[in-house]
């Protein structure tokens, strides 16, 4: 259940602007854009930072030579360049230095362009930059836990590579036995004030009512560190916020709380590129079915403790 949302009148009125002005590279390679020329045969695939942890999965990943072909002569000078916004765990997020891109959607990105044979820059743009910078043709690709909907696809085409949807907190060995929403039926949670977490636990709070079961009692915090406070202290039994947030905390054992996927809520997350790329499209859509088919996408997902959003095969535009 993302919550970030890209408007697009926001993307139309910074599309002049994104061509003009940039973002900060993440990458140490600096390589220039080319002629639209195939990539090197002999080009040195780009390591995985070390404190990425699907660093041996990635590095360990080779270049599948059709779809290498295929692709080249859409990506100037043998490099695919990415976009994204770090600052939201496990999906993008700074390493230790405060400049290398790392979290689940890097590593795809970075996994990508070597089953494609190719370097790879990511750069971290502000949300609403991104889809102009892939029109104007700054960026291959945004890959930035966006919801494939209806309205952007409007503007790029989207690969969806996971789906993704709401999650609650629980204590470590989930004692209150909560499975899904019937389960907070007479129990106290614990959400973000006037988020959508909010608006599904008071769903939830009416849907109990209206079995003729106990209501639920919604506990609201201005932000999810005091939401999550309140299951590690008692209070409540359960905290509502994003599945890839609650991943994200529960792969932490200092926490020790548990993450539960809230079915029904799943949405489709893509990569959005320029619609008339069509070579690209297909490219990045055989790759990631190829990564999907040998296993190594479930190996990514795994790293960060993201198992529950796969996917079984790379669709395009699939949000409705």
């Amino acid at each position: 259940m993302n919550t970030r949302i890209l408007t697009t009148l926001a993307a139309g009125a910074l599309l002049a602007a994104t061509a003009a002005c940039g973002g900060q590279s993440l990458d140490d390679d600096n390589t220039s854009a080319g002629t639209g020329s195939a990539a090197p045969a002999n080009v040195v695939l780009d390591p995985a930072p070390t404190e990425e942890k699907a660093a041996d999965v990635i590095n360990a990943i080779t270049p599948d030579k059709d779809l290498a072909a295929k692709a080249a002569p859409s990506l100037k000078g043998g490099v695919l360049k990415v976009v994204s916004s770090m600052g939201y765990p496990p999906m993008e997020l700074f390493a230790s230095d405060g400049k290398t891109a790392i979290g689940f959607d890097p590593a795809l990105a970075r996994a990508i362009a070597r089953k494609l044979g190719v370097k790879v820059t990511i750069t971290d743009e502000e949300f609403n930059s991104q889809i102009p910078g892939v029109l104007t043709g700054r960026y291959d690709f945004v890959i930035s836990s966006m919801t494939d909907t209806p309205e952007r696809q409007g503007q790029v085409t989207f690969v969806d590579y996971v789906r993704a949807g709401a999650g609650m907190l629980v204590k470590s060995g989930n004692p209150a036995g909560i499975t899904g929403p019937k389960d907070l039926c007479g129990k106290t949670v614990s959400v973000v004030d006037n988020g959508s977490s909010m608006e599904l636990a008071e769903d939830y709070a009416a849907d109990c009512e209206k079995s003729g079961g106990k209501s639920v009692n919604v506990l609201k915090f201005p932000g999810d560190q005091e939401a999550l406070l309140q299951v590690s202290g008692g209070r409540a039994q359960a905290s509502l916020t994003d599945f890839v947030v609650a991943a994200s905390k529960a792969a932490d054992p200092k926490l020790a709380v548990d993450a539960v996927p809230l079915d029904g809520t799943e949405s489709p997350w893509g990569i959005g590129m320029k619609p008339d790329n069509k070579v690209l499209i297909e490219s990045v859509k055989g790759a990631l079915d190829s990564l999907i088919q040998s296993g190594e996408y479930a190996k990514l997902l795994k790293a960060w403790n993201l198992e529950k959003l796969a996917v079984q095969s790379a669709v395009v535009n699939g949000g409705k």
